[in-house]
């Protein structure tokens, strides 16, 4: 494209700006692969013990609630596995093929361990009305309740530090599956009250169904806040406004920026990617525009940790 003579040098009508970090992720995010490993191994051992010692529990102290849910904590093991396995696919650098990293196969995973955390939910509803249905009761021991305290504190103990840890590396999938952690918790809730009830009053044991329906309410909804932003990423939902608030503010402070238009944002992963215009004055020269560009991305990037990409298209102020 021609460049247009305006005083005191030249500017391209059309010139687009991009950092010199535009098609890759930044060193620090690759550098979080192995730290989101550490912390999904760490989840896989503790749940590989409550597993295996619930369902010993629920054998022993003939509790079916505490078999079963030792079961659905084997699941626990495989979408972490699953996030072990992932985390080496979307820290991949950018290729060919797939120019903006692999960002969104993290998003994909998200949306798997959501799936499967709404797939145990109907699962445990099924077997409650069932049990409700056929008036199947059982008369669990003090074994089964010790367990299933043992398992509600710990897996709550595993979700806050999985999610403190996920915030902070910026991992949503990290985040997920402590939500799944968190899940398990709630579900253990109503287990350790019929349990404690069974040991009060015996017949009071239809509580294990009903306490299950309660719990099972519960995870579907920790599915659906897992789900539904994955779901929104997917479609190029914009960042949030407030984002947008900080993204705009930030840009306006850069000496040379006149004016803003035509934001436009998007999540590839738990990242932001960024596209604007920038107004400057028409008489600057293209290496003052592009120095002004330059600002305007490193100062995005350092303000706004979520941003990785910003694509700035350069436009001279027109007064007329």
């Amino acid at each position: 494209m021609k460049p247009l003579p305006i005083g005191g040098g030249f500017f391209f009508c059309h010139h687009q700006l991009t950092s010199r970090f535009l098609f890759y992720e930044t060193m620090e995010q690759i550098d979080q692969t192995p730290r989101v490993r550490s912390i999904t191994w760490v989840g896989i051992w503790i749940n590989l013990v409550l597993s295996s010692a619930k369902i010993f529990a629920g054998i022993f102290g003939t509790s079916k609630a505490l078999i079963a849910d030792g079961i659905e904590s084997g699941t626990d093991i495989i979408t972490s596995l699953v996030l072990v396995v992932g985390s080496r696919y979307w820290s991949a650098p950018p290729d060919a093929d797939h120019p903006y990293g692999h960002r969104r196969i993290e998003t994909i995973i998200t949306l798997g361990i959501g799936l499967v955390v709404g797939l145990v939910g109907v699962l445990v509803i099924r077997s409650s009305l069932i049990s409700l249905h056929e008036g199947i009761a059982t008369h669990p021991s003090i074994l089964a309740l010790v367990v299933a305290l043992i398992s509600v504190i710990s897996k709550e103990m595993l979700f806050q530090w999985s999610a403190r840890e996920g915030r902070k590396i910026k991992s949503m999938s990290v985040v997920a599956n402590a939500y799944h952690h968190r899940s398990d918790a709630i579900a253990n809730i109503p287990i350790v009250l019929a349990v404690g009830a069974a040991q009060i009053f015996p017949a009071w044991t239809f509580l294990d169904a009903v306490g299950a329906l309660v719990a099972a309410g519960f995870i579907l909804k920790t599915s659906h806040e897992i789900i539904w932003p994955a779901l929104r990423e997917m479609v190029d939902t914009s960042a949030s406004s407030e984002d947008l608030i900080k993204i705009t503010e930030v840009a306006r402070s850069v000496t040379g920026v006149r004016n803003l238009h035509d934001l436009r944002t998007r999540y590839v992963g738990s990242s932001i990617h960024v596209d604007l215009h920038v107004v400057v004055d028409p008489e600057i020269t293209v290496m003052q525009g592009h120095l002004i560009g330059d600002e305007v991305t490193d100062r995005l990037k350092q303000d706004i940790p979520n941003v990785i990409d910003v694509l700035i298209h350069i436009d001279p102020r027109d007064d007329m």
